[in-house]
């Protein structure tokens, strides 16, 4: 069940039709108390307790995130349909004085959704605040029409899904009809990934050897394969190439991809996965005379950054993206922005992974 079996970690238990006027009454106990919420963040899971982990999430991203929570475990495999509500607040310290508060509302729900999620829970986001919503695991008929057309952003982890081309096409449908703001989490494992590489292209001897790119290695966890897959798909997207249509590209071994250049050479893309490596740990350009590679041990803290060439050589250190999924989160909320260079690489990366959906 996704309600852990001790709820003291939810707050207090109320009913659902008293949950607002509980709420007044946590800010009326104590006037120390500052109420703050800059938007509405919504959790959602079918995972086995849920709830309780996902609370301790909010209570850490509350921290540097203002927000209403609501918490949202849903067990569609039990035949009773029933609905409970807990509330509580996350409060910190703020400047050794008063303590800013963020609310939490907790929902437990069994059986057929049939419309309670959206009438029930959503009847209680603040609603001239955005909704950002994350969406834990594999989407299910929960997701629909109804449900996203309230999204303002819609967080993802598609490494965590075990029917990616499926789900896409939902996520593909939920842009397309009612143009949310997409951002998954194996996109956001590459973001630093993203910045070493343009980084190392500021370079002059970096940029004109880009046209005589002959191979690119990637090395990731097997647990991340959408991670490489991404940042491949945003790597030729920069540099115009596209799939070549040769034998090698469809029908060779995973990992194995040719594209083309604009003026007709090809291009080599060799992906190597690994059960004991961080989600990415290299990525490699190599032409005739030059290599650029970025590279990060299990485990951590910071990226590797180097370039080579004949009497020249750049070896500097970086930032590494986080391995777990709620520090993505905040690093998400943080940023903001409309996300707008995902959605362009994504096409490109669902053809990637048609060979893994036919």
């Amino acid at each position: 069940m996704t309600v852990p079996h001790n709820t003291a970690i939810l707050g207090v238990e109320v009913p659902i039709a008293e949950i607002e006027k509980e709420l007044r009454q946590l800010w009326e106990v104590d006037s120390a108390r500052t109420n703050a919420s800059l938007m509405n963040l919504a959790v959602y899971s079918e995972k086995e307790g849920a709830l309780g982990a996902n609370s301790d999430i909010v209570r850490e991203l509350t921290r540097e995130h203002a927000c209403r929570a609501l918490l949202v475990g849903l067990d569609r495999s039990m035949e009773e349909r029933s609905i409970r509500a807990w509330i509580t607040a996350h409060c910190h310290l703020a400047h050794g004085q008063k303590s800013v508060c963020c609310e939490q509302i907790a929902f437990h729900l069994t059986g057929v959704s049939r419309g309670r999620f959206r009438n029930t829970v959503f009847a209680h986001l603040q609603s001239d605040l955005p909704l950002v919503f994350w969406w834990q695991g594999d989407l299910s008929p929960v997701f629909s029409e109804g449900l996203y057309r309230r999204i303002d952003r819609l967080i993802i982890d598609s490494s965590e899904w075990t029917k990616p081309c499926e789900n896409f096409e939902r996520v593909l449908t939920a842009i397309e009809e009612n143009n949310i703001i997409v951002q998954d989490l194996a996109w956001t494992r590459t973001y630093h990934f993203r910045l070493a590489v343009a980084g190392l292209y500021d370079d002059p001897l970096a940029l004109e050897s880009l046209p005589a790119t002959k191979q690119i290695k990637i090395h990731a966890n097997a647990a991340h394969k959408h991670s490489a897959l991404q940042l491949l798909a945003w790597f030729t997207d920069l540099a115009g190439w596209e799939r070549s249509q040769d034998l090698f590209s469809d029908d060779g071994a995973e990992g194995s991809y040719r594209f083309a250049k604009k003026n007709g050479d090809l291009v080599d893309v060799e992906i190597t996965y690994d059960s004991d490596c961080a989600p990415i740990a290299a990525f490699e350009v190599l032409s005739d005379d030059v290599s650029i590679k970025i590279s990060r041990d299990e485990g951590g803290k910071h990226l590797r950054h180097e370039l080579i060439k004949s009497g020249h050589h750049v070896d500097t250190h970086g930032p590494a993206d986080s391995d777990v999924s709620a520090d993505l989160v905040g690093d998400q909320l943080s940023r903001g922005g409309k996300n707008s260079l995902f959605r362009r690489i994504l096409p490109r990366f669902i053809q990637f992974l048609s060979k893994d959906c036919s």
